[in-house]
């Protein structure tokens, strides 16, 4: 009753390659929003953008990573652990130091001139970048000089729960096997629990920094996510009953969101003064509207995701999910780059932002179309070879895209 699907779940094909959608939104975004800080801004920010980005704020990153414990346990049964550790080493550790050392310099350059803290002249600033030595912006050196991985936080993080979690395979199976008479309710308050308590101890005193070694209210809400994806994968009843609780997970997310909302209003201003248990309550609020977003996209995405009918041959599903690793590498500098393009055309805000998305995603399809096709920059860059582009959806291949 606990062994993982044979077959390949096209539900969370769709939620992973909307998740990474999402993300070019979201970035775009960014350089609009007002008050948080980005690698460029424009020179009009907007409040409102606030209301509209922590609609998915709390956990989109969160369902990235319970996607991708739910594929790790889905390939762990198929594959050896070493065998998947050799695939992740390469789908998660190239592509992150390829980012590094090449993708990812234009963001830190056009930061730096935005803030006019260098001169023209990007070749130049790239040496001193690649140098960790350099005497360049010594004072946001991080222990290697300039050298960022930015955006492609993900990737490491992904890489280390993966390390930490294959060998463990037996144990999480016989736990999995030992909850079969276990309801979903149990396990997920459980989950509330444990990210309650990560939220008393650690948030505060370790703010998020996507640093790697120094993140650790991060590291228990992400491993804890990519620890249910895992345990949810190899049990069959908990995952059947999701999309019978899908109406309750929408009314849940949606009274988290207004409260969200009200939140970024200073509705609560008053709560740091407030009686420890009004703290708490509210401090639950937040841990339950996180979980019942992510249980929301997975109850609806089983229900209504695994019909065929607006893709029956799913042609366009295993191209995107092919594409997802590449993207996600070039997005965030193909919006940097062209917002700052952008910039001394003084276009409408509104045309601006439009163009801004439009180009950031032709630029990633165009980018993994010439990426594809170049069998060491797809390998740089995280593409799936070619032999497994071409099989047929029903195949049993490892989930390994960046998942």
């Amino acid at each position: 009753m606990t062994q993982p699907y044979p077959q390949r779940r096209a539900d969370l094909d769709w939620l992973r390659i909307g998740a990474f959608a999402l993300l070019i939104l979201y970035h775009c975004g960014m350089y609009y929003v007002a008050d948080w800080g980005w690698h460029v801004k424009n020179s009009q920010t907007y409040e409102w953008l606030q209301d509209l980005m922590k609609l998915t704020n709390p956990w989109r990153m969160s369902l990235l990573f319970l996607l991708s414990g739910m594929a790790l346990a889905l390939a762990r049964p198929k594959f050896s652990g070493w065998t998947l550790l050799r695939v992740r080493s390469s789908r998660l550790l190239v592509p992150l130091l390829f980012g590094m050392f090449v993708v990812v310099v234009p963001q830190v350059y056009f930061e730096a001139r935005s803030q006019q803290l260098i001169e023209p002249g990007y070749l130049q600033f790239w040496w001193q970048y690649l140098n960790p030595n350099t005497d360049l912006l010594r004072e946001h050196h991080s222990p290697i000089g300039l050298l960022t991985w930015n955006h492609l936080w993900f990737l490491p993080y992904l890489f280390c729960y993966s390390v930490l979690l294959l060998p463990l395979h037996g144990l999480m199976q016989r736990i999995a096997n030992a909850a079969g008479a276990v309801p979903l309710w149990f396990f997920a308050a459980l989950l509330i629990a444990l990210h309650l308590w990560a939220v008393w101890t650690l948030r505060e005193a370790f703010p998020t920094t996507h640093a790697l070694l120094d993140d650790w209210y991060n590291h228990a809400k992400y491993g804890l996510v990519f620890v249910a994806g895992y345990l949810l994968a190899l049990q069959r009843h908990w995952w059947a009953t999701l999309p019978r609780w899908r109406y309750g997970f929408l009314l849940t997310a949606l009274l988290g969101y207004m409260l969200v909302v009200l939140d970024n209003h200073d509705v609560f201003d008053g709560l740091d003064d407030a009686s420890l248990l009004l703290q708490l309550l509210y401090s639950l609020c937040s841990v339950l509207n996180h979980w019942a977003w992510l249980g929301l996209v997975l109850a609806f995405a089983a229900q209504y995701l695994q019909q065929p009918a607006f893709d029956p041959a799913g042609k366009i599903r295993r191209y995107a999910s092919a594409a997802i690793l590449p993207w996600y590498v070039l997005h965030q500098t193909l919006t940097v780059v062209f917002a700052v393009a952008l910039q001394p055309l003084q276009l409408h805000d509104g045309v601006e932002g439009m163009l801004l998305i439009s180009l950031t995603v032709l630029g990633c399809g165009v980018g993994y179309e010439i990426i594809r096709r170049q069998p060491l920059l797809n390998w740089l860059a995280g593409g799936m070879p070619a032999t497994r582009r071409q099989r047929p959806s029903h195949a049993t291949q490892p989930e390994t895209k960046t998942a």
